[in-house]
């Protein structure tokens, strides 16, 4: 089934939909970091979250990252996203792994820990990406972005975020969805979908049984004049290339450069979001160095 991105609306506006189908790109994600299975649950909410966020962006050269960092053993997760839904991020450590919690589920919040922050930063093409921040509440990700939606855009938010790991650590099923309460929405409306969607099953484990997308949307607002607004295609993506890389590894310095090229040696570079290498030759290093002089003598 491939994955989907909808973004809808419910009961004449009064509701805001982004719903999500991501498991081939957390699939392809948990594959190329080679993520261990509590490792790959929190980087696919990560994911999941981020495709949704960046969904939400007004223009196409707009982008979002999402940046969570607890303490705990995964080490911090990143992701970038941008409005077509296409994400690329890291895990700091892609071998973190924990027994089960309490409730038979995927340690996420016990690997990602609750000593910090999560943060959002949007790059609008202004002179200053625009960040916010909120202290981590369970580090299961869901509740923390439902959390950073009621504090820092005072919007009050549903966030669904779910991950099923299979036993040859493969993703069996992947999805997620905000919902989100519009301006003037009816109290009453916001109680009974919230009573509602504290009944449903885990949104990964409809998906498992082989519902889409639609079918989730149209199970959760029957009867509620669900109006689909746009359909995407989210996907995982590097926009790596040999030039960012160069520019990267200039912009560390004359002084570092030379220390480098002084050892003699030539310096390999490793993408973090795709993992692919990038070598450059001790006289590739000797070139840039000389660029560097010129450009600063000039």
């Amino acid at each position: 089934m491939e994955d989907k991105l909808v973004s809808a609306t419910a009961k004449e506006g009064s509701i805001r939909i982004i719903a999500a189908s991501t498991t081939k790109l957390v699939n392809e994600a948990v594959s190329i970091h080679k993520c261990y299975p509590t490792a790959a649950a929190a980087f696919g909410r990560m994911l999941t979250a981020g495709s949704l966020m960046g969904a939400m962006l007004k223009s196409s050269s707009d982008s979002l990252t999402l940046r969570i960092s607890g303490g705990g053993s995964a080490k911090g997760i990143l992701v970038t996203s941008y409005a077509d839904g296409h994400v690329k991020g890291y895990i700091g450590n892609p071998m973190a792994n924990l027994p089960p919690n309490n409730k038979g589920k995927l340690d996420v919040g016990g690997i990602i820990g609750t000593n910090g922050n999560l943060t959002v930063t949007r790059d609008l093409g202004l002179k200053e990406p625009y960040s916010s921040q909120v202290p981590i509440q369970t580090g299961e990700i869901g509740d923390d972005l439902a959390y950073y939606f009621t504090i820092s855009e005072q919007t009050p938010s549903a966030v669904a975020l779910g991950v099923l790991v299979d036993v040859d650590l493969s993703i069996k099923s992947s999805g997620g969805f905000i919902i989100q309460m519009m301006p003037g929405a009816d109290t009453d409306l916001s109680d009974s979908l919230t009573y509602k969607l504290q009944r449903i099953p885990p949104i990964s484990t409809m998906l498992d049984q082989k519902k889409d997308i639609y079918d989730i949307l149209n199970y959760i607002f029957e009867d509620m004049d669900l109006k689909t607004l746009d359909e995407l295609s989210p996907s995982y993506r590097c926009d790596c290339s040999r030039e960012r890389v160069e520019r990267a590894f200039i912009s560390i310095g004359l002084k570092d450069l030379n220390e480098i090229y002084k050892e003699g040696k030539s310096e390999e570079i490793k993408c973090n979001f795709c993992n692919k290498s990038y070598e450059f030759t001790h006289e590739q290093i000797g070139k840039m160095i000389n660029k560097l002089q010129q450009t600063s003598s000039s």
